[in-house]
């Protein structure tokens, strides 16, 4: 399996409202650094999986949206509890969707899996992986 995988960062605000986040139930900050890996089984003609670039400018499209905002006032989280595993899950899905629309460029077709992680720390991280 082949993969490029870019990086990028988001600053954001939230709550993790249950008993079991302890301290984090109130409203804290978070910077995440959010790695994104696009595999696939083989390369083109040119020995590319998928361009780097495409991928670095899709990865901040997609974290565009989050960066500098409180999840616990966007709507696409109304009802959830944004904990680094389902910021990665949505992040996966966003992603999934450049993906099938093609905005990876014509390496597109190629990409078979994505992993998305995020780390909270130099500590700590979580992911999101599957098969497209």
């Amino acid at each position: 399996m082949f993969a490029v995988e870019v990086r990028d960062h988001i600053m954001i605000a939230h709550s993790l409202p249950r008993p079991v986040f302890g301290p984090a139930q109130g409203m804290h900050g978070a910077t995440f650094v959010v790695d994104a890996a696009f595999m696939t089984r083989d390369v083109d003609d040119d020995g590319l999986a998928v361009d780097i670039g495409a991928a670095t400018t899709v990865l901040g499209e997609v974290l565009k949206p989050l960066n500098y905002q409180n999840l616990d006032e966007l709507p696409v989280f109304k009802g959830k509890v944004t904990t680094t595993e389902v910021l990665a899950k949505h992040i996966f899905d966003q992603l999934a969707a450049a993906v099938s629309e093609k905005k990876l460029g014509p390496g597109s077709g190629r990409i078979c899996r994505l992993k998305v992680i995020l780390h909270e720390s130099h500590a700590a991280r979580g992911w999101y992986e599957a098969d497209l």
